[in-house]
């Protein structure tokens, strides 16, 4: 017998991959606020990135344990709830002007993310017949861009369209007076936009509070991590779905993060021109999520992840030999191929865990540490050979490796296992 979908409770947990979507596009903006807010070096504003990526590797375990022991709308809850106390610290921390407050607020607000990252994927997955599990969360999934987007409007025009012009040197020659002044302005524009979303997540909260969730527990009862880690680890499709998923968001970030760069560099363009075309890159993912979810209803996820990894290594390879707008276009084009990875290797992961999914689900999620690695590496091969364009050999890599989880299931290829 088929397992139904419950709308309501679908749709509502849905809205969640839209809402940390928003965040985490929108917090991307933080590094260039706070560099010209507080006349900061780039070490100093790589704290946002550590903060956040490292509260997502730290609360991911913990989050799995909370909702094995509860239940996975109890799970929801708490990550809401942190998501708002994070959101609400902007405001004394903007008051206090204190870059460390605000490391501790976004700490706090990327807790919520990863409980409710570790909570609702395999939530959507539980929600349905297993089979379909996969093409449910691409459908999930496809919110979560609109949501990218949507940040990174909101913080064009709320935030970084209020910055001071006044650069570091010209802060430094004015009174404390003046400088207080205008850092105030500045703190108060960027606290505005993570209050708004605090204050609207928390009437979310309240609907989901009061909404009858389909339970969807574990087979299993009790909690037993120690167990539970080490079945995960001797699955080898489980230990390389993890692999493929560093891999993963570290490709993704290092493509996003240096977008605007790369276009300036071969089109000649400013930043602002430039961002438009990280925008587009945005909208294709979008787009693209929606149709790679069609397509699953007749092809394989795995077999498609693994056409897309092959597409995404031949266009990284023309982002690295290509000049002008062809290598533009093909970096705008990677985004495509990247639109189904996240959600085709997290579902093709935890299917068949059982009652170890939750704790499985966490280490998915632990991997976004990726985004953090990664990308520095992709920045430190810019550094030491001058050049943008060969530190997409990073990138490139780490779609090879996503190329071989698709095409073998597993990277210990002598046990193939199926996972059709």
């Amino acid at each position: 017998m088929r397992k139904s979908t419950p709308l309501l409770p679908f749709i509502l947990v849905t809205s969640l991959f839209f809402m940390w979507g928003f965040a985490n596009n929108m917090t991307d903006t933080l590094l260039a606020a706070f560099r010209r807010i507080m006349s900061m070096s780039d070490f100093q504003t790589s704290w946002i990135q550590l903060a956040f990526y490292g509260s997502y590797f730290c609360l991911a375990l913990p989050a799995a344990i909370f909702i094995k022991r509860f239940t996975y709308k109890a799970g929801i809850l708490l990550g809401l709830g942190m998501f708002i106390t994070g959101g609400l610290l902007f405001y004394p921390a903007s008051n206090t002007m204190v870059y460390g407050h605000f490391l501790g607020a976004l700490f706090i607000l990327a807790g919520g993310l990863s409980v409710l990252e570790t909570t609702a994927n395999p939530y959507i997955i539980a929600m349905g017949d297993e089979e379909t599990g996969t093409r449910r969360l691409n459908l999930a999934q496809s919110f979560n861009p609109i949501g990218s987007i949507s940040g990174v409007v909101i913080s064009k025009f709320f935030i970084l369209s209020h910055l001071n012009h006044a650069g570091a040197d010209e802060r430094a020659m004015m009174t404390d007076q003046e400088l207080t002044l205008i850092r105030s302005q500045e703190l108060n524009a960027m606290m505005g936009p993570y209050v708004g979303v605090a204050l609207f997540l928390l009437l979310v909260w309240l609907i989901i509070a009061f909404t009858r969730m389909p339970k969807a527990s574990d087979p299993g009862s009790g909690v037993n991590v120690k167990g539970s880690i080490g079945r995960l680890l001797r699955n080898s499709r489980y230990t390389s779905g993890v692999i493929a998923q560093f891999f993963y968001v570290g490709a993704q970030i290092g493509v996003w993060s240096f977008t605007i760069r790369y276009v300036m560099l071969e089109l000649g363009t400013n930043e602002q021109q430039s961002s438009s075309y990280y925008i587009a890159a945005l909208i294709v993912f979008t787009l693209l999520r929606f149709v790679f979810t069609g397509l699953m209803k007749y092809f394989s996820p795995r077999n498609l992840l693994s056409i897309a990894a092959l597409l995404a290594i031949i266009l990284t390879a023309g982002v690295i030999t290509l000049s002008g707008y062809p290598a533009v276009i093909a970096l705008v084009a990677i985004s495509a191929c990247m639109s189904l990875m996240f959600p085709t290797i997290y579902g093709v992961s935890v299917r068949g865990l059982g009652e170890d999914t939750k704790i499985g689900a966490s280490g998915l999620i632990m991997a976004i540490l990726g985004g953090a690695v990664l990308t520095a590496v992709q920045g430190q091969v810019s550094d030491l050979t001058g050049s943008i364009k060969l530190a997409f050999i990073v990138p490139l890599i780490c779609f090879v490796m996503i190329f071989l989880y698709g095409f073998f299931g597993s990277f210990n290829i002598f046990r193939r296992q199926a996972v059709e």
